[in-house]
């Protein structure tokens, strides 16, 4: 009966995360366009990182109540599902095609800043909060890349614009809501996969890599996976990479701003996944610039073992 409990708590929490970011950002993004901030801006600041504002939250909130090891787990299990889970499923549905500023650039970006979370977490066992602010620097000049790239042409997000009905005070409701969603989300899913931790006698890291992970990173997967259903996969590498660059700036960054975020050494298999991931990812697209059926099999394939590694890994510690 607990475990009912707190599973469908978990489910509440990820519900509230979802909506609450998708109002959150639809409101801001409205309210930036009311005040005549460039589109180019939003999509680049409000709507870019709305897709990394459930696993923010979530992290930020696990850090606070020293659950810290969920935190990275949160972001390191995202990343690799991302990839492995999230461009598998969809590249198996329907080969991607990719950009060149991706393979040439915001790939390897990805391998490089990975190595540097695994390096900052192994030095002293934590992410100081220089350590985030020094991600923070980073994030800011990818921030600038984006920009210089959105003007050469890229495309960029859709960003949510402000219409006849849509009144201040509605955009600014949707705001207060959302984010009082995300916080309250958040907190629900926290307490809740602690509790089910404890249930089961698995570790918060174990907890963070996968259900967690999988729960934050539901949008994406339903994105991708539809947009693949309907031929419109154009973007679908760049938006899944750009989601896992703003996992390790934004939320590992923000978080160890506020407080110094715990780097567990058995994190640094999951850090060698998750540059295992990216760096599949960069060979599987290196030469056709296209992630075909057989990588995409590949990549499950590859989530697979790094599953059974996790279940065997959650027995031996029972």
């Amino acid at each position: 009966m607990q475990v009912a409990i707190q599973l469908g708590l978990l489910i509440a929490g990820f519900i509230l995360l979802m909506k609450g970011a998708d109002w959150f950002v639809e409101g801001a993004s409205k309210i930036a366009d009311k005040f005549g901030i460039p589109q180019l801006v939003i999509g680049l600041t409000i709507v870019a990182m709305g897709t990394s504002l459930p696993e923010a939250a979530v992290s930020i909130s696990a850090a606070v109540k020293g659950s810290a090891e969920i935190t990275i787990g949160n972001v390191l299990g995202s990343n690799v599902l991302n990839v492995l889970i999230i461009l598998g499923l969809t590249s198996v549905i329907c080969a991607i095609p990719v950009k060149k500023s991706t393979v040439r650039y915001e790939i390897p970006f990805t391998i490089g800043i990975t190595a540097a979370l695994a390096a900052m977490g192994l030095a002293d066992g934590k992410v100081s909060r220089l350590e985030g602010g020094f991600l923070w620097v980073l994030m800011i000049v990818y921030l600038l890349y984006l920009l210089k790239m959105a003007k050469s042409g890229e495309a960029l997000d859709e960003v949510p614009e402000a219409g006849e009905k849509d009144t201040l005070f509605k955009m600014v409701l949707m705001v207060i809501v959302g984010a009082v969603m995300i916080v309250l989300g958040s907190d629900v899913t926290v307490n809740a996969a602690t509790a089910l931790a404890n249930i089961f006698g698995m570790d918060e890291r174990l907890i963070g890599l996968t259900i967690i992970a999988l729960g934050t990173s539901l949008p994406e997967l339903v994105t991708s996976v539809t947009a693949a259903v309907k031929g419109k996969t154009d973007i679908a590498i760049g938006n899944i990479v750009g989601s896992n660059i703003f996992n390790i700036l934004f939320v590992v960054g923000t978080t160890a701003l506020i407080t110094p975020v715990v780097y567990n050494p058995d994190f640094m298999v999951d850090s060698l996944t998750a540059i295992g991931a990216a760096v599949l990812l960069l060979l599987c697209v290196l030469r056709k610039r296209r992630l075909t059926r057989l990588g995409g099999v590949i990549m499950l394939a590859g989530y697979a073992a790094y599953f059974i590694y996790l279940i065997r890994f959650a027995v031996e510690q029972a």
